[in-house]
């Protein structure tokens, strides 16, 4: 466990745990406020990632953008955006669970230092890792669950939704919800 920002960023930057990091093109280490009391965590990097070298800036992240400015957030003032695996699967597939493992204490670390008050998981991959295995995405988002003091919800993945963008109420709904909530029990979110 690094016990500052720049140690464990560095550290990660310089990771072969796994075999992604010989088709990486960037790491994707995150994006954010680190002083955020909301926390974001995808599965891992797509292409446009990859290739930027920040979580969720293609379509996907240009949803989740919209979602979060609906509801007063922004991931270059007030929540903090990471995810499960920092290197891309490939052809974007799921990270498998012995890639997960290797990368989990990296996320691990930087949940310690932010030590947010809330976690979103963005899809089933995180929410599984994250709330617990048997998570049913399309039945359980947008429900708390306290992990430890904690308050952690699932939502659907911005990926997910422009495949299927008859849920995007629903999610959209969740976003509500972690608006009320962050104004609820968060101080400086807003």
């Amino acid at each position: 466990m690094y016990d500052n920002w720049e140690d464990l960023k560095n550290a990660c930057y310089d990771c072969k745990k796994c075999g992604l990091c010989e088709t990486r093109t960037n790491l994707v280490f995150g994006v954010g406020n680190p002083q955020a009391e909301v926390m974001f965590i995808g599965e891992g990097p797509g292409e446009q990632e990859d290739l930027k070298g920040e979580p969720f800036v293609g379509r996907g992240g240009q949803l989740l953008d919209k979602m979060l400015d609906v509801v007063d957030l922004d991931r270059n003032k007030n929540i903090y955006i990471a995810n499960m695996v920092k290197c891309r699967p490939p052809q974007n597939r799921d990270p498998k669970p012995e890639e997960q493992e290797q990368c989990i204490g990296w996320l691990k670390n930087q949940v310690k230092l932010i030590h947010p008050k809330i976690i979103v998981c963005l899809g089933r991959i995180s929410a599984m890792k994250v709330i617990k295995p048997d998570i049913k995405i399309t039945r359980e988002h947008g429900i708390f669950f306290d992990k430890k003091g904690t308050l952690t919800m699932a939502t659907l993945h911005p990926a997910a939704l422009l495949r299927n963008p008859t849920q995007k109420p629903g999610a959209m709904e969740d976003y509500f919800k972690l608006r009320d909530k962050i104004k609820e029990i968060c101080k400086h979110t807003y």
